[in-house]
């Protein structure tokens, strides 16, 4: 079975990417391991008293997070894609690559819905770092208007 990560950030264009990587999945016998990296500083928040740390906050994302990978996972497996999630925080780039890594990926297969610059308009910040850092092929899926 061919091992694809997917990344995915809850935007607009989520499930675009996510019925693109259920494709690709099923055209090559592939499982699929989505993942969500959440910011380290989630839960931070400047005051009067400069910066406060509010574990609520954290958590109550993190569990809202965990929630939205929760639905994804299970419109993936409703297409017969074997499909499991994790919820990572940290500097995204890196926690996607770790974790191909760690799961022996053949492919990552990311979206081009990029939001600044003209390079990343058309590929995306992210996924320009993870095709110039990866030495996992990564599949890149037009998923913008």
């Amino acid at each position: 079975m061919v091992n694809i990560v997917l990344p995915v950030d809850f935007g607009d264009k989520t499930k675009q990417l996510v019925e693109g990587a259920v494709k690709f999945a099923k055209q090559i016998n592939g499982r699929v391991f989505l993942i969500h990296v959440a910011p380290s500083d989630i839960g931070f928040a400047i005051g009067d008293m400069g910066f406060q740390y509010f574990p609520e906050v954290e958590q109550n994302e993190i569990r809202e997070e965990l929630v939205q990978l929760n639905k994804i996972q299970q419109r993936i497996l409703a297409h017969d894609v074997d499909c499991e999630h994790i919820l990572k925080q940290g500097i995204a780039k890196d926690i996607i690559l770790e974790h191909a890594q760690d799961k022996k990926a053949d492919f990552i297969v990311m979206g081009s819905h990029g939001r600044s610059g003209i390079y990343d308009v058309f590929v995306g910040s992210l996924t320009k770092g993870i095709t110039k850092d990866s030495n996992i092929p990564v599949l890149v899926l037009p998923i913008h208007e």
